[in-house]
């Protein structure tokens, strides 16, 4: 009798998509050949202006400042002086790229983080239709600049760091332009999302345009902000005002 093999599927396995969350440029600079997007929140995570950036919005000479995130746990060890060491929400965009360019994209996206970041695999969550928390996106890789990398800073005054912002360029443009486009999509993104660290930059390094002449921008935001940066509202107020009087 002759044995009769069994029968088996000649179809490849589907791959994996592949899915990057981004926190920063990302969001207002998507990845190509993506064909879906999913907004949604990081837990256990900050989001800081905590990296240098040699090659995108700085020099090696004056290096810029860039975001990473940082373990909750771990920026007590960097945060003595930020003013906003446990309140704000890392929000983002979790990006699920066509299948057929996935290798392309990736290999793209390992340029652009170069300058000390390392993929890692998070966690997204967003809020279902009845208001509770969910996990939207499991798994999906994130760059990380983590706090062992040589162009990991840590927390620096909030003022120090505005101005350093202001003046940084790189060969992807001014440093501020970075933050102020960051701001503006964090906000259009989820406008009930509480990012301290992020607006309180981006009062202070607008206030530094208006003070220079430089550029006539939304140093009044403070007045319209709502709901969560009602407090960062009245705190940066005197801020401004003694900047001004600096400048």
């Amino acid at each position: 009798m002759t044995a009769t093999a069994p029968p088996h599927d000649d179809a490849a396995p589907t791959p994996a998509p592949y899915i990057v969350f981004g926190y920063g440029s990302l969001i207002f600079r998507p990845p190509p050949h993506v064909i879906h997007e999913t907004p949604g929140f990081l837990k256990g995570y900050v989001r800081r202006f905590a990296q240098k950036s040699h090659d995108h919005r700085g020099t090696p000479e004056h290096p810029g400042r860039v975001v990473t995130l940082v373990h909750q746990e771990d920026w007590a060890a960097f945060s003595a002086a930020d003013a906003f060491p446990h309140e704000d929400v890392v929000w983002g965009v979790a990006f699920t790229i066509d299948p057929a360019h996935a290798r392309a994209v990736r290999d793209e996206l390992g340029i652009r983080a170069q300058d000390g970041y390392t993929p890692e695999r998070v966690d997204v969550y967003n809020h279902a239709p009845d208001g509770t928390e969910r996990v939207a996106v499991s798994r999906a890789e994130c760059y990380v600049g983590r706090s062992d990398n040589p162009s990991f800073i840590g927390a620096e005054p909030l003022d120090a760091l505005a101005r350093t912002i202001w003046a940084a360029v790189g060969p992807s443009g001014r440093n501020k332009d970075y933050l102020y486009n960051l701001a503006a999509a964090v906000r259009a993104l989820a406008p009930e999302a509480y990012d301290s660290h992020l607006f309180a930059l981006e009062v202070r390094a607008s206030v530094l345009s208006c003070a220079c002449g430089a550029w006539v921008c939304s140093c009044t935001t403070w007045f319209v902000w709502t709901g969560g940066q009602a407090r960062l509202r009245e705190l940066d107020r005197a801020a401004t005002v003694e900047m001004i009087a600096e400048a």
